[in-house]
């Protein structure tokens, strides 16, 4: 058979299971994507960013995953698992309302505690990652600090956007019978919606829109990334950023994405934040337009005007060429030359403002 048949075989196969997988979500209604033409956001059927925006700024995808696979660093996983501490619910319900903590669980993956109410940031809590677990990084170590089923009544889970490692098919079913609230940005809807998420629970954002949630307030941020869990819906969904403000405290959460003019502007509108989670790994020169490198992360929590920085986006899976401590290493570093506050827990420590912060170097 030549090889433009097998590749065009694989393709159909591809297509055909892109379609009977339930991992791969739902698709709008024609009534929703109008919504979406409306947002400001949204060009020749795609969401686009603020600035222009490539996945590759040199070669092709291809020559990028190609370089991804075979060209990774000899330290890309630790030698072993990494320190954890076990929790379970108890240890994790807000005790003080008028105090934030924020629990991280590897990965993105974070509770925070703010005003008495539990919010859960991209619930990436299952071992495997996407519909083919043989093709997906392997998380580093072999359980989490808690379990999807342990975790205590959420008022809100916020997703900042629809890619494997941030949205979970098998999270979403394990926790949706304990989240109040699922919120959103335009398109993540339909997928939630497939999974058995009742529609009134759904509240899907655009850039901008706020959302009260019992005397806090949630509200819609850009990124610069892209989104896309399919074959043929790349950039079918919004993608976003989170700030979450209290009667006395303000938190941001950065999701994915390239460094760019937008965490200024959100500093100087929502700003100064007492905690900003910042994604701080995964990256590669190749693709920084959608992954900031560790001294843009922590330029980022510089210009949201950061009292103190929590990197996320490592320490789980290996989705880049760099070795896993390199976010940590490198970010410390800047966030030392720069004067930019930083905290560094192990997966499942909690971050309590206001008390010592977790700052022992154990990733070495």
């Amino acid at each position: 058979m030549a090889s433009g048949s097998i590749i065009g075989v694989v393709f159909i196969a591809a297509v055909a299971f892109t379609g009977l997988s339930p991992q791969f979500g739902g698709k709008p209604s024609k009534a929703e994507v109008a919504v979406y033409e409306k947002s400001g956001h949204y060009q020749d059927g795609e969401f686009v960013n603020l600035v222009p925006t490539v996945l590759s700024t040199d070669g092709s995808f291809v020559s990028m995953m190609w370089k991804f696979i075979f060209q990774k660093d000899p330290h890309a996983t630790p030698a072993g698992p990494l320190p954890m501490l076990p929790l379970d619910s108890l240890t994790i319900t807000q005790k003080t309302p008028e105090k934030v903590r924020v629990t991280w669980f590897g990965h993105s993956a974070s509770l925070v505690e703010i005003a008495g109410k539990n919010i859960l940031l991209d619930p990436m809590l299952s071992m495997e990652m996407g519909p083919v677990s043989w093709a997906t990084p392997n998380r580093y170590n072999p359980r989490l600090p808690i379990a999807p089923d342990q975790l205590p009544p959420i008022d809100a889970v916020l997703i900042s956007h629809d890619h494997y490692d941030h949205l979970d098919y098998e999270t979403i079913r394990r926790i949706k019978g304990k989240v109040a609230r699922f919120y959103v940005p335009l398109g993540i809807g339909p997928h939630l919606r497939a999974w058995g998420v009742a529609p009134e629970r759904i509240t899907e954002m655009n850039w901008g829109d706020e959302a009260q949630v019992d005397g806090l307030t949630l509200v819609c941020t850009p990124s610069r990334h892209f989104s896309g869990r399919g074959l043929t819906n790349r950039n079918s969904t919004l993608w976003s950023s989170w700030v979450l403000k209290s009667a006395t405290k303000r938190v941001f959460y950065s999701g994915d994405g390239g460094y760019g003019p937008h965490f200024s502007s959100i500093g100087t509108t929502y700003g100064p934040f007492d905690l900003t989670l910042m994604e701080c790994g995964q990256y590669d020169a190749q693709w920084a337009q959608i992954h900031m490198l560790p001294e843009q992360s922590v330029q980022a929590a510089r210009d949201l005007r950061s009292q103190l920085m929590l990197p996320v986006h490592w320490a789980a899976f290996t989705e880049a060429k760099h070795a896993w401590n390199d976010p940590i290493r490198r970010a410390t570093a800047e966030a030392a030359r720069l004067g930019q506050p930083i905290t560094t827990p192990r997966l499942g420590e909690t971050v309590t403002l206001g008390t010592a912060l977790p700052s022992s170097r154990w990733w070495e």
